[in-house]
């Protein structure tokens, strides 16, 4: 192989591994056209929806290489990020080898700081509370959506573990703060169950991804940007999916 096309390998790994942090595609594919241009590419051609990478380099002498990745796998970490874009400045700057840049990505994307998993189970609890005051709910109200945030996000991390599946987790997520709160209802513990539920519901609105959907579209990304509305219309539909089939099977009692 090449220098260049190591290179290339290097450089799909770092635009793969900011895709699946939550890049925005432009900020992207704009950082690895300059990366690529640092090491004396003639001319990149880049390609980025959601789901998929295609990177074309050209290079002085008239070769052209050319790689495809898959990405499978999105989330939104923000910390490892911030550390890959600070990498691909760095590597603009100081131009290191590919084994060095390879050893930087490995470093980060092993060692950036892992949140336990109760803290995120609070953060979802104290959110959805929030979330439920916010909207003029009681305190009395915040608390059992507190808990039931707590229930919802168990049962995240239950769909996380054997099915896998973000269209059916969104579902059962929306699915079981309704049914917990609903349940919440009929024991008495709050005399309405409105705020209860938009506030753990606020918690699995994507608003992230129809974020960055809108910033694509505005940059000129139509299919990436598309791409990520459908997502997050979908998200949206499943969470009113889970709400309705809760309220179906309850009857709607105390709404």
């Amino acid at each position: 192989m090449s220098n260049m096309e190591i290179l290339l390998d290097c450089i799909m790994d770092l635009g793969q591994q900011m895709l699946i942090c939550g890049g925005e595609v432009h900020w992207i594919e704009e950082s690895l056209c300059t990366i690529l241009r640092a090491y004396g590419a003639s001319q990149t051609d880049v390609f980025i929806i959601t789901s998929s990478m295609v990177v074309t380099v050209h290079t002085k002498d008239g070769e052209a290489y050319t790689q495809t990745r898959r990405i499978s796998d999105a989330t939104s970490d923000f910390e490892r990020l911030h550390a890959l874009n600070d990498c691909s400045r760095w590597i603009c700057a100081e131009h290191p080898s590919p084994e060095e840049i390879r050893a930087k990505i490995t470093s980060i994307t092993t060692k950036t700081k892992q949140y336990p998993l109760w803290l995120n189970f609070l953060c979802y609890a104290v959110i959805a509370a929030a979330f439920t005051l916010f909207f003029g709910g009681s305190f009395t109200d915040a608390c059992i959506s507190f808990v039931v945030g707590l229930l919802m996000r168990s049962a995240i991390w239950l769909c996380d573990r054997t099915i896998s599946n973000k269209i059916f987790t969104k579902f059962f997520a929306a699915f079981t703060a309704t049914l917990l709160s609903l349940l919440s209802l009929h024991l008495g513990f709050v005399a309405g169950v409105d705020k209860v539920m938009i506030g753990n519901i606020m918690t699995l609105i994507p608003g992230i991804g129809l974020t960055n959907a809108l910033r694509d579209l505005f940059v000129g990304d139509s299919i990436a940007g598309l791409l990520r509305t459908i997502e997050a219309c979908i998200a949206a539909l499943c969470i009113a999916g889970g709400f309705f089939a809760a309220v179906f099977i309850t009857g709607g009692a105390g709404l």
